[in-house]
């Protein structure tokens, strides 16, 4: 084993290392780094792994490598564990729900540690299914579902909403946050020649010009789009931030997708605005989850209901760690990394505007 080869700590728990880790994947890491896998149970969810014997083994192991990859499991990288740790130059979060808890990033970055997270891994087949609900909910096809099942003959009138409003090509399509889901469902809009119009106060303003869309106010959005699409992650800024009066500024007609977060929505005033009967809601998120059985979202024809699966594939755990390898790779060869944790993306996690990153 050589010492100008790079050595690499994967730090996670038994069902991370069974079902993320692909054997391929290791296997391009073992052609740069020598890697090594710290088993780590514990933690909740997105929560670091705070049980002292955990943290004690990871003490134990950081002093000699040069980059450290973390997920479920895992304990906190914070000023203790970079201070025992002088060869690291780059950590990794691989599904830290976009913001890698895992990371005490601001003393990475006094260190000169580059931060990484690749959680985009689930982004992509949400962005699929976010075009999924946007044609299903043009076509009015959960109502159409609900009469299939029901063994009703049902003849679609000629003022039917699927019947009216049915096709996606040439509408103007609203997005709201544009992230990883937003840029790649973007590709797949301008297939459907779509008007695309964004509201995302945290995008460089170079972004618009590559990807050719209008970047506009969250009001213009929900007023002028005959699709709207919310793809924001959930923060303090976020949360309720679509409530009665956005809702109805929708225009009659309109198509409503949910795939980021429940609670970005108020769901009482959507529930009202759904009843009226003149706009088709694709939700693959909720306030609450899980819906209540006898919650009067489940009854209203006009809503097509997925539960939380947008980003819930086998590729997508997979993809995490590919993704992480191909930064490593990029990074221990010298180049530009494209998953980097920085100030901006902290910034959008707290909520702070924009002229604060």
């Amino acid at each position: 084993m050589s010492d100008s080869r790079p050595k690499v700590l994967i730090v996670c728990n038994k069902h991370v290392h069974d079902v993320y880790l692909r054997s391929d994947d290791l296997d391009r890491l073992a052609r740069f780094a020598d890697w090594d896998w710290l088993p780590s149970e514990g933690g909740h969810g997105f929560a670091p792994n705070e049980d002292p014997a955990a943290i004690q083994l990871l003490l134990a192991r950081v002093g000699e490598v040069d980059g450290i990859v973390v997920c479920h499991g895992a304990p906190r990288i914070d000023g203790p564990v970079l201070e025992r740790a002088p060869r690291l130059k780059v950590v990794g979060e691989l599904e830290g729900d976009r913001f890698a808890y895992r990371i005490d990033t601001e003393a990475a970055w006094q260190q000169g540690v580059k931060t990484l997270d690749t959680t985009n891994g689930s982004s992509y087949p949400v962005a699929e299914w976010a075009l999924a609900l946007a044609l299903i909910s043009l076509r009015n096809a959960g109502e159409q579902f609900r009469h299939m099942i029901a063994h009703e003959v049902y003849r679609r009138p000629t003022s039917d909403f699927g019947y009216v409003h049915a096709e996606l090509y040439g509408k103007k399509v609203g997005l709201i946050g544009c992230g990883h889901i937003g840029r790649r469902l973007i590709q797949f809009l301008k297939s459907f020649d779509c008007d695309i119009r964004v509201h995302d106060p945290y995008i460089p303003k170079e972004i618009p010009d590559a990807l050719d869309f209008l970047q506009t106010s969250l009001d213009s959005v929900m007023s002028d789009s005959d699709v709207v699409i919310c793809l924001a992650p959930l923060t303090p800024a976020t949360r309720g931030m679509i409530g009665k009066r956005e809702l109805d500024l929708l225009p009659s007609g309109a198509v409503f997708v949910n795939v980021s977060r429940g609670p970005i929505v108020d769901s009482e005033a959507l529930v009202e605005r759904l009843r009226k009967r003149d706009i088709v809601a694709g939700l693959d998120v909720f306030d609450p989850e899980p819906i209540p059985a006898d919650h009067p979202i489940k009854d209203l024809p006009n809503v097509f209901l997925s539960p939380h699966i947008a980003g819930v594939t086998a590729a997508t755990r997979e993809a995490f760690f590919t993704l992480m390898v191909d930064e490593l790779d990029r990074f221990f060869h010298g180049h530009e990394t494209r998953y980097d944790l920085l100030p901006r993306t902290l910034a959008n996690r707290q909520g702070e505007p924009p002229g604060g990153r």
